[in-house]
């Protein structure tokens, strides 16, 4: 299942209150789907990490109150309001841990505690193929859940991205290369390997890293043949035409030929979007210009970061004549 489609679908499950899990690759957003899913139905969320947990960790310690045992559950757990409790990396934890969320999953009590009316557990963790230090479930607990598998899709990432802040030279790159997003061999043993989460690591890391030491960084975040990749085209990312003086004359300035270089200048004129600092109709009128799939990938980016622009006439004209061509569906 995509992850905007497993979005949706989280939001059309949380009122039923059955639990869900989530199975995907290592690296590929499980997490950040469930946070997004809490956002956007206004939802809290606690990330409980299984693999970090003790089976005392979940029912807590016992007290003695009037000469009888009581158990404080841990402060972790909610008490009130509506909400996501998120068990992550449930495969990975042992089974007697699996066996106390067993409880709480099924029964929404685990000894003295129990889990608030509005809450719903939602719970991820990776396959047993993927060789990611997984225990198998145990089968009780396994029939407890609607089991969603997650997918890596380059168009829902770029769509994530662009909103996120993941800089430019990444977004472009992986536009220019969108099978390199993920490419994870679990027989290989692989030390770091392109991932959506590690592609996000070159992200954080790319404005503070040396020039001289970007290609090592890059490496140690998604493996030696992508980042060669990825600096060689930073390299191009960073001699494109000078943007203020493309949008300075919209109408007039030139249009690139090469694929790698019209990736590049999308994602650069989108980030002028992202701060405001050039007239928007000067961008509509070069992005129109550009071939018709780089033009796409600039509006809809823009769109996404500035919806001041769809109150524009000349992105309302193209938005209608896109559609009429089949080619642009939604804004």
């Amino acid at each position: 299942m995509r992850p905007m489609e497993l979005v949706r679908t989280l939001a059309a499950l949380i009122p039923t209150r059955r639990p869900v899990y989530l199975w995907g690759q290592p690296g590929i957003g499980k997490s950040s789907l469930v946070r997004q899913a809490a956002n956007a139905n206004n939802l809290s969320l606690v990330d409980v990490r299984a693999t970090l947990l003790d089976p005392v960790d979940l029912r807590g310690l016992p007290s003695v109150v009037d000469g009888t045992a009581v158990w404080c559950p841990p402060a972790f757990l909610p008490k009130a309001g509506k909400g996501l409790l998120f068990l992550d990396e449930l495969a990975q934890a042992p089974p007697l841990v699996q066996a106390a969320c067993l409880q709480l999953t099924l029964d929404r009590k685990l000894g003295e505690y129990e889990l608030p009316e509005g809450w719903s557990v939602i719970a991820a963790g990776n396959r047993g193929e993927d060789r990611a230090g997984t225990h198998r479930l145990i089968s009780p607990l396994l029939n407890r859940f609607v089991h969603l598998d997650v997918e890596v899709s380059a168009d829902d990432w770029q769509a994530w991205a662009v909103t996120a802040n993941v800089a430019a030279e990444v977004r472009a790159f992986l536009r220019f290369r969108p099978g390199l997003l993920f490419e994870f061999k679990p027989e290989s043993n692989q030390r770091a390997f392109p991932t959506p989460r590690s592609w996000s690591f070159v992200s954080d890391t790319l404005k503070l890293t040396p020039a001289e030491l970007l290609l090592p960084v890059v490496a140690g975040c998604v493996g030696e043949g992508p980042a060669a990749e990825f600096v060689a085209f930073l390299r191009l990312f960073r001699e494109l035409p000078d943007i203020d003086s493309v949008l300075t004359q919209p109408a007039t300035s030139p249009i690139p030929r090469e694929p790698a270089v019209l990736y590049a200048l999308a994602g650069a004129l989108v980030e002028r979007c992202r701060q405001g600092s050039s007239p928007l109709a000067n961008f509509v009128t070069y992005a129109t210009r550009l071939p018709e799939e780089f033009a796409l990938l600039a509006m809809r980016d823009a769109l996404a970061l500035n919806a001041k622009l769809a109150s524009l006439p000349a992105v309302q004209g193209w938005i209608r004549d896109a559609r009429a061509r089949g080619f642009f569906t939604s804004v």
